[in-house]
């Protein structure tokens, strides 16, 4: 496959060529998301070496794991290796790489440590004391399992000011996996591309699986509800992989949130885990591996966020695997959708509209860019919650961004196979009037949506803009 997307990512990484001294950089993201993959290809300009330590299992020593990267030293200098402990691994691979421009890539990097204690104190040391001696060296350290780089290496006072750079990876832009099926030179419709997005997101692995030449639910029933399609076992192999012993927390946690965003002493209710520090940290464990996203209610007034937040399902393969797939897996095993297209099935285009909330604040910065917002005037957006209360009502906004200059932009997000109608403005407009917001600020509401609206919707010229989400998978620069 060829390789799509990460410009940004690849100039921070070459940037690092250009510095008279070696570099050590951290790749972190969930599993899949073209970690190893662009490492590799920032690696093409010079000699790459690359090894990996091997997934958590009850067979899997602190011994093997040494013994997995002599076999992989073996492979790259031909010689015979020792393994008795990390630092002569550490010290032997940076003596042969002592005079040589390149880049080496330890992958899954808390897997090859994670049975020796003394692996991150050895890395540290063998660093400082040889692998720093070349100035045309960058070493990477990659990994799935987000919240452990953060604890052992990024906030670990062994390597403060170690570290030169750090890329968390996000999912590809809407205009990125556009790629993927050749868009727009392929003909193949922005309308399909975006259905098979919605259940599966930007993930650039899950995006290899696609086969251009199939519609939109072709792609989905292969990957998504067949026994051996590859997204579904998935959800599985992510958590026993990422989280080891406490995959069943994690899983209980993310299976909360699965009807909607909720807050967190509903999650304790939900899952009968005490709201204490522990479920604070399980919780932002999820966040750091991409899973989940916690968004804040602000205060317009002192522009700050507030103490009411709400979490929520930010990955669009998990959030549909538990919503859709994970409920009909017996049907699926019994062979009673072989013969069903996923289009006739009860409330499938409801489902891709809810997935594509999701899909679109993935994609904000495409949002703001189309808004002709300035990033840097903007001070909070994502969703919006307003509590009822007896003076109150509640009220929810698919996207509200607040900017700078006292600025409310308040989003309306449409999926329709229908065109939309004037009709819709004032369901728009009975929203806004149970909206509570500053006098002083200004509101504008605007409309996302996917296929088409009517001449006498836009004729109203009500809203601020009218976005088509088919146009943002060409938008230039995205």
């Amino acid at each position: 496959m060829k390789f799509v997307g990460r410009k940004s990512e690849l100039k921070l990484l070459r940037d690092l060529k250009n510095k008279s001294s070696a570099s050590l950089a951290v790749i972190s993201g969930r599993r899949r998301i073209g970690k190893s993959r662009l490492a590799e290809e920032f690696g093409k300009s010079c000699t790459y070496f690359s090894f990996s330590g091997l997934p958590p299992s009850r067979g899997t020593t602190a011994k093997f794991q040494r013994k997995t990267f002599a076999l992989q030293l073996e492979k790259y200098f031909n010689v015979p290796i020792r393994y008795e402990n990390w630092y002569e691994l550490f010290q032997f691979l940076a003596e042969q790489t002592r005079h040589t421009n390149c880049v080496i890539l330890f992958d899954e990097i808390s897997w090859m440590g994670a049975k020796d204690p003394e692996f991150l104190a050895i890395l540290k040391t063998v660093w400082d004391l040889h692998f720093k001696k070349n100035d045309k060296l960058v070493l990477i350290l990659c990994g799935s399992v987000s919240y452990w780089i953060t604890k052992n290496i990024l906030s670990s006072a062994g390597f403060v000011g170690r570290v030169s750079l750090h890329i968390r990876l996000k999912e590809l832009s809407l205009k990125e996996c556009a790629e993927f099926w050749d868009y727009p030179a392929s003909q193949i419709s922005a309308y399909e591309i975006l259905k098979v997005l919605a259940c599966i997101g930007g993930i650039p692995r899950y995006l290899e699986e696609i086969n251009p030449k199939e519609p939109a639910e072709a792609n989905i029933k292969r990957l998504c509800f067949n026994e051996t399609g590859p997204l579904y076992n998935e959800f599985d192999q992510i958590f026993s992989d990422l989280f080891n012993k406490r995959a069943a927390i994690y899983k209980t946690i993310i299976l909360s949130l699965v009807e909607g965003p909720i807050e967190r002493n509903e999650i304790s209710k939900h899952t009968a885990l005490a709201p204490n520090r522990v479920l604070t940290e399980y919780l932002e464990d999820l966040i750091q591996a991409g899973f989940i996203q916690r968004d804040f209610i602000w205060n317009f007034k002192p522009q700050t966020a507030a103490r009411l937040s709400k979490y929520r399902i930010s990955d669009n393969y998990i959030r549909f695997y538990l919503k859709y797939i994970d409920k009909i897996r017996g049907n699926i095993e019994k062979g009673q959708l072989d013969n069903v297209h996923l289009a006739t099935m009860s409330g499938w285009y409801s489902m891709i509209g809810l997935q594509m909330e999701n899909l679109i604040l993935n994609n904000r910065t495409l949002i703001l860019k189309a808004l002709h917002i300035p990033p840097e005037i903007v001070i909070n957006d994502g969703p919006y919650f307003q509590r009822k209360t007896v003076r109150l009502p509640g009220c929810q906004i698919d996207y509200l961004i607040q900017t700078k200059l006292n600025e409310l932009y308040v989003g309306e997000v449409k999926f329709s196979q229908n065109d939309l109608k004037p009709n819709l403005i004032e369901e728009v407009k009975s929203k806004i009037s149970r909206f509570k917001y500053p006098k002083n600020f200004s509101v504008r509401p605007f409309l996302i949506h996917m296929n088409s609206v009517t001449e006498k919707l836009e004729e109203e010229n009500y809203f601020t803009k009218i976005i088509n989400l088919q146009d943002l998978l060409s938008q230039e620069n995205a």
